[in-house]
């Protein structure tokens, strides 16, 4: 941190994907204003950012485009028909502490469920709320949003390799041999990351492209395998059976670091090229060339992201991939590896902080014993040994189950909104609403906002201190840049009151003390100090001694020993089955999420950006093929309607070549064209993650063009409204 005059320039890590850029801005302290903002050079960014990295702090000025600022805390003082009224903040803690412990003990620990945050707070709160939820409330049902995008990843890898994260770090995808990049659209999740890619081409990288679509990848890529959605196994399934028929395998490998091949080429040996390019609709040479291709490197990489995981068998094809690397020796040396590429900013950080159901800080089990004891030890709270509830599951403890006993009753939601990013949206808000008590920690009004029982407003990203964890597994530190404005404190500070208010006693003066007592519970963090991420830029875990001679861990499995207990790579896959909800007469084409460039996560920080917005706003985008469009009379721009067995909304058509003829995608930001309105709760029955890539649809032509753009305006006006905005919508 430097000072120009009275002038301040603060380096932070940048808010919007796990890429973990560094950003400098400079601020006028006595105006409490951002004067600029440009990219530094950071250990994965190479002082590059992308969009929203230069736009995306407009957020913090509060221009109220689609949702407006919480400044002070809120609470129903008469049950849930009753408005929402502004309190001080000690009887709103004292509103929520009584709540949760009138719940707690009518109804036990297991009735009470928390969810927190990997976008804006950082590391430190959220393993203060985990702490909360197991040490104060009892229990161990605490889970974030990586259930619905990266769980499957952990899953996955846990069972075959032993670590849930990237094997690799950003920087040495560019210098991969040959990448693999199977169901991940770089360009639009992690721009910068899409840059290392674009370098290893220009070096003479292989690149073959896993997607339905036509994405930026896909078009530089060497072999663009545009397979039908929903059969990712059957190809990974048919890769592994050319490498082991065609001799291409590294035995050795294997041999010293693998168990369990029998048992995987029983499945594998029945996926010829020829019986997966039935289920894949791909050329059976193709299928030939992607394996010859990835296994005639010890430099390949294999990338992945949502569009291997939020399927009904995500978990099962993560394990496929890593039994890819397991089987041509491309783990445990550089430029090589797998790389569940994470995608919010930090939902790597909030798993690391143990905000999972499963494990504690550090990703240590709740159902192990010593675990147990040592946390027990450290926070002097009886713990449960118990598995805790998946947040993609409260449907099924609410709406669906009839025993009071068994049901959840209180949910504390820290800076989440389910009632945009959950599938099945109309279930969700029939769940919230008959939830007893919902609290809301967060920033902006969003749609589960409106479902709250008591509203906490805490800071945003660019008013707080503390650690966010890239993609990468890097610890890099976020520092305060603005002042707060209004009556609104730091997360870890609210989540410390309300325990305190609560019975279990929380003090911390500031986020070093929470993250020294994470570090020293957490082994594999236990060297990530302050002081050497600051003096190091960035510190990857495992970082095992606070010693300068340990500086972190670049890639994992070095010398092909894996994580797993007895260092012992599993191979693991399963046969093919369809997604749970297939095309039909009724509902004839096939409906997938995406993500949109610009924007990041439910919208409530890109959407409240000037410049962001004005490159795109709602109704958002359905991507369809011209055929598809041709026979449905629908034009380019068009508002269409589209409809799946769970809702219908309206939206814009992309009459693209980009898509294959009989599926379309929607990008999930919007909040007219809420495409998670018409998505499937069918779960993956290893990681509870939603099957978002793949439901049946309908789409319709939309004769009176005046009224659907009039209805659009409509619909965004009253959306505002709910949002607490006045003020007009600029142009």
């Amino acid at each position: 941190m430097a000072a120009t005059n009275s002038l301040k320039e603060i380096q932070t890590t940048c808010c919007y994907c796990g890429a973990g850029c560094q950003l400098l801005f400079t601020v006028d302290p006595a105006a409490n204003k951002i004067l600029d903002v440009h990219p530094v050079q950071g250990r994965t960014n190479d002082d590059k950012a992308c969009l929203k990295g230069w736009y995306g702090w407009d957020y913090l000025n509060d221009p109220q485009i689609i949702t407006k600022r919480i400044r002070e805390p809120m609470i129903r003082k008469h049950g849930k028909q009753s408005p929402l009224e502004v309190v001080s903040w000690d009887e709103a803690i004292k509103f929520v502490a009584d709540n949760l412990t009138k719940i707690k003990q009518k109804w036990g620990p297991d009735s009470i469920l928390g969810a927190g945050s990997a976008r804006g707070p950082g590391n430190e709160p959220n393993y203060l709320m985990q702490k909360f939820i197991r040490a104060c409330i009892g229990t161990n049902n605490i889970d974030h949003c990586a259930r619905i995008c990266h769980a499957a990843s952990v899953a996955g890898s846990m069972q075959t390799i032993g670590e849930g994260a990237m094997s690799l770090s950003i920087p040495e995808i560019e210098d991969a041999e040959v990448i693999f990049n199977i169901g991940y659209n770089a360009s639009a999740s992690h721009p910068i990351v899409s840059r290392r890619i674009v370098r290893a081409k220009e070096k003479g990288c292989f690149i073959i492209c896993a997607d339905p679509r036509i994405t930026e990848t896909a078009r530089i890529a060497d072999l663009h395998l545009q397979l039908k959605g929903g059969t990712n196994i059957a190809l990974t399934n048919a890769m592994a059976n050319v490498i082991v028929n065609e001799g291409l395998q590294d035995v050795e490998f294997m041999k010293a670091h693998t168990k369990d091949f029998d048992a995987f080429w029983e499945i594998v040996k029945d996926y010829t090229p020829e019986y997966s390019a039935k289920i894949t609709g791909l050329k059976p040479d193709d299928i030939r060339l992607a394996a010859r291709k990835y296994a005639s490197s010890k430099h390949s990489v294999i990338l992945w992201g949502m569009g291997v995981t939020q399927f009904s068998q995500g978990v099962e094809v993560v394990k496929s991939c890593c039994s890819l690397g397991m089987l041509t020796g491309n783990f445990g040396h550089y430029a090589c590896g797998t790389g569940p590429v994470r995608g919010q900013n930090n939902v790597q950080g909030t798993c690391d902080m143990g905000v999972l159901p499963n494990v504690y800080p550090g990703y240590q089990s709740v159902t192990d014993p010593k675990m147990q004891e040592k946390f027990e030890k450290a926070w002097g709270a009886k713990l449960s040994n118990k598995v805790g509830l998946a947040l993609t599951r409260v449907p099924e403890r609410v709406v669906h189950e009839k025993d009071p006993a068994k049901q959840i009753h209180g949910y504390y939601i820290f800076g989440e909104d389910p009632a945009q990013s959950d599938p099945d949206l109309e279930e969700l808000r029939e769940t919230l609403d008959k939830i007893d008590f919902v609290v809301c920690q967060d920033i902006f009004w969003n749609k589960t906002t409106l479902h709250a029982d008591a509203i906490l407003p805490g800071t945003a990203w660019g008013e707080h201190d503390g650690v966010y964890t890239s993609s990468d597994r890097g610890f890099q530190r976020i520092r305060k840049v603005v002042e707060p404005v209004g009556n609104i404190k730091d997360d870890w500070e609210i989540i410390s009151l309300v325990s305190t208010a609560m019975g279990y006693p929380m003090k911390y003066n500031n986020t070093e003390e929470i993250w020294n007592e994470m570090i020293d519970l957490s082994p594999k963090f236990t060297g990530a100090t302050y002081e050497k991420i600051a003096r190091q830029g960035s510190v990857q875990w495992p970082c095992w001694d606070k010693g300068p001679q340990d500086k972190g861990t670049m890639y994992l499995h070095e010398g092909g020993k894996f994580a797993t207990p007895d260092g012992i790579g599993i191979f693991k896959t399963s046969p093919y089955h369809d997604p749970t909800e297939v095309e039909n007469k009724d509902f004839p084409l096939t409906l997938c999420t995406v993500r949109e460039v610009g924007h990041y996560s439910v919208r409530t920080m890109t959407g409240n950006c000037r410049m962001l917005r004005n490159l795109e706003d709602e109704p958002g985008w359905l991507e369809i093929n011209p055929a598809d469009a041709t026979v449905l009379g629908i034009s380019h721009k068009d508002i269409v309607r589209i409809s799946s067995k769970r809702g219908k909304v309206l939206t814009r058509a992309n009459v693209t070549e980009r898509v294959k003829k009989g599926a379309v995608y929607m990008t999930y930001q919007w909040w007219i064209g809420a495409c998670n309105e018409l998505t499937i709760s069918s779960l993956d029955p290893s990681s509870s993650t939603p099957e978002y890539k793949y439901c049946a649809c309908k789409v319709e032509k939309i004769g009176d063009q005046k009224w659907a753009w009039e209805e659009v305006g409509r619909q965004y006006a009253d959306l505002r409204t709910q949002m607490h905005i006045n003020k007009e919508l600029s142009a």
